[in-house]
């Protein structure tokens, strides 16, 4: 997977140094052109460039103590044109790389906010069903149960039975006979 990446990385920063290139070429050619832009802002650059480069190189190779001397200012101009110009593209470089995680963080964000406000609606949903299934339960605990209202319709049977009968033993075999019912319709 990074294998992959790494030669899409060198082709954006192909194309970013490609856009930025004739930038840096109108900054080299005003460099050249304005005494002001080359006396103070390309030659102080490119003769400190120079002087560290010539140092290292020295010291690399074992020469210490030599004295260094400056470039000419032709030179100087022509060499602080041209890091003016890489400078240039490293900062539009880099610009593109600052706004590309600016917008990676933005959409992030967003999305994070997104599944909050989700979960909050998830959240919010279950409270909701919570409650219906508390109010449902609290109905079914006021119904009354069955066998209640077995037990209630065969007393109603026996006071019909009493009224009804023209005997009272009658009424008393009636009685028994729907108690009878009543314990084994309770089984």
């Amino acid at each position: 997977m990074v294998v992959g990446a790494f030669p899409m990385a060198k082709l954006l920063y192909l194309g970013i140094r490609q856009v930025s290139k004739p930038l840096a070429n109108r900054i080299k050619e005003a460099a050249r052109r304005s005494e002001f832009f080359k006396t103070y802002i390309c030659l102080p650059p490119a003769q400190l460039y120079h002087w560290v480069e010539m140092r290292t190189k020295m010291r690399i190779m074992g020469f210490r103590g030599t004295v260094i001397k400056p470039l000419n200012e032709e030179a100087a101009a022509e060499l602080g044109a041209e890091l003016l110009g890489e400078a240039t593209i490293f900062i539009v470089g880099g610009g593109c790389l600052v706004l590309e995680y600016w917008r990676h963080q933005t959409q992030q964000r967003h999305k994070e906010e997104e599944q909050r406000a989700a979960w909050d609606a998830l959240r919010d949903e279950v409270g909701h069903l919570a409650l219906a299934l508390e109010t449902l339960q609290a109905q079914v605990q006021e119904v009354p149960r069955q066998d209640a209202l077995e037990e209630l319709h065969a007393q109603l049977q026996d006071m019909r039975a009493q009224l009804c009968a023209p005997d009272p033993q009658a009424a008393s075999k009636a009685a028994s006979a729907s108690q009878a019912v009543s314990a084994s319709s309770k089984k």
